[in-house]
């Protein structure tokens, strides 16, 4: 009996340990399910509707949690991944990651219901680990005198202002606010994205390319690698100064058309087709077609911009966060650069799930079983469940603990 509660403990604390061996372990899990979960109470459960929301908006909870929950985590994972890797210095493991787990948690306990009563100890949780991440940045980049990360910290800043001014919206119940949070939010998330594919891309293709990593067949323009990033960045700026809808809405465009350029010089023949670049890919073309669309609809065509925001958050931020996830959940455990089958039919039922969300947008008399969202709300949570059979085993074993980083 004492030899086996101690290998019982000696497996529960290797177990632990691997949990919380690297960010990526521990927060794209926890993202994997809030992202599942969330939007899944909040369409089919409680129909649109919060049990503890009087005063505010179930849509700016539902964005707060999506972008800054759901997201969130996934960059916390991310960065506290990858900025280490990128700068060749020790990564953070154990405590530091509970505590960031700690604050991200804190503050999705109040949008779980909508809990008006929470929004000020849920704002300063996200402040929290936001803040965290920018000092991350800032002091990776002072120890390593490196300029490369001036666009994750001006990115992270962005999105830590539009966090805190969407919970201050909802605390004074002002709208318009409101809606100019989630924008930013949404626009310094597509940032990041744009930030972090360029950095993903053009190592993974040539992974695909060359599995012998003895030559680097894929070579895109380096003047056109951040083009995407640089455009938003602007379309941040106008954001903030205020400027009129038109302005607004060509540099939307031109920011959207930066996204499918990359689509376009991404395309290495038919291993384009594989689902570790096939992703990347339609996770670059949903964000830029979200933008085009956003921009054309402020310019004055008859465009949905709620379809628009949800192309780029669901199909740019959501497929392209899944496929990251995907691909730096094998190279970090020491696997093949092979997405299993059922993590591919997720990320399929993760395109369908974004199809289906903005199809009543466009067509008003289409009808779909359940309500306009309740089938795109169940495709969304089934193919993130779908992502966790899958990794979960690898992410949480004690056996890939010890694999190199790639």
């Amino acid at each position: 009996m004492t030899v086996t509660l101690l290998e019982t403990s000696i497996d529960r604390r290797g177990r632990l340990d691997a949990m919380t061996g690297e960010g990526l372990r521990l927060f794209f899990p926890l993202a994997a399910l809030h992202a599942a979960l969330w939007p899944l109470l909040w369409a089919v459960v409680w129909g649109f509707d919060l049990p503890f929301a009087n005063t505010t908006m179930p849509a700016q909870w539902h964005a707060q949690e999506m972008i800054i929950g759901s997201f969130g985590a996934a960059l916390i994972g991310f960065l506290t991944s990858a900025l280490p890797e990128w700068t060749d210095t020790p990564r953070l493991h154990g405590r530091p990651l509970v505590v960031l787990a700690g604050l991200w948690g804190v503050a999705r306990l109040a949008g779980l219901a909508g809990a008006e009563m929470l929004i000020l100890v849920s704002a300063l949780a996200d402040q929290a680990w936001l803040i965290f991440l920018i000092a991350y940045a800032l002091y990776l980049s002072w120890r390593r005198r490196t300029a490369g990360l001036i666009g994750f910290i001006l990115f992270l800043s962005a999105l830590a202002v539009a966090a805190g001014l969407l919970r201050l919206a909802m605390l004074q119940g002002d709208v318009d606010i409101g809606e100019t949070a989630i924008r930013l939010a949404t626009f310094a998330f597509l940032g990041l994205l744009g930030l972090a594919l360029s950095r993903i891309t053009v190592p993974v293709t040539n992974l695909v390319l060359d599995p012998t990593e003895v030559t680097s067949p894929y070579r895109p323009h380096p003047g056109r690698l951040n083009l995407a990033p640089g455009l938003v960045g602007l379309l941040l700026v106008a954001e903030i100064a205020g400027l009129s809808g038109p302005v607004r809405g060509y540099l939307m465009v031109a920011a959207g058309a930066a996204f499918l350029d990359r689509v376009a010089e991404g395309f290495v023949g038919r291993e384009s087709l594989r689902a570790e670049l096939a992703t990347l890919s339609l996770s670059s073309g949903f964000a830029g077609a979200g933008l085009i669309v956003g921009g054309l609809s402020l310019v004055g065509l008859p465009l949905s911009f709620i379809a628009a925001l949800h192309m780029m958050s669901m199909g740019g931020l959501g497929l392209g966060l899944l496929a990251v996830l995907s691909i730096a959940g094998l190279l970090h455990t020491g696997q093949p650069l092979r997405i299993p089958a059922v993590a591919k039919l997720g990320l399929l039922l993760m395109a369908v799930a974004v199809i289906l969300r903005i199809a009543p947008e466009f067509l008003p008399d289409l009808t779909l079983p359940g309500g306009p969202h309740a089938v795109a709300a169940l495709c969304w949570a089934f193919s993130l469940i779908l992502w966790l059979r899958a990794y979960l085993p690898l992410l949480w074993s004690p056996l890939t603990l010890d694999t190199e980083s790639c």
